[in-house]
């Protein structure tokens, strides 16, 4: 995909700190965080999200790059969410495939709240 935010980035096109990048992956800071630490991973390749077929390798990657972003975010002693949303429903805001690396303080209990 030519026009995804996300694609360009992967491909060095846009501009981001990377936090962490191997040959299929890249992990940089989102632009409107919601904890103190919130960093997206991302394939560097467009894949809308988890139901498109990936390949195990890079699903592999995906999750492999979390520990090293912890780490690099100085998280991985306290603790981080992941998230993944996929769709419409899950207010998916790029369709492009990317985990939610989470933290820098406590969260709440509750994982998800619902709208009526």
């Amino acid at each position: 995909m030519q026009d995804c935010v996300f694609c360009k980035i992967g491909r060095g096109e846009m501009a981001a700190t990377f936090v962490y990048e191997d040959d299929l992956v890249v992990a940089f800071d989102d632009i409107s965080p919601q904890a103190p630490v919130h960093t997206l991973v991302i394939p560097r390749a467009h894949h809308e999200h988890l139901a498109d077929g990936l390949a195990p390798e890079l699903v592999a990657a995906l999750f492999g790059a979390v520990p090293a972003v912890a780490r690099a975010k100085g998280i991985d002693a306290s603790g981080y969410r992941l998230i993944v949303n996929a769709g419409a429903d899950a207010r998916q805001s790029v369709a492009h495939l990317h985990v939610h690396v989470l933290g820098g303080r406590p969260m709440s209990h509750g994982m998800v709240v619902f709208e009526n």
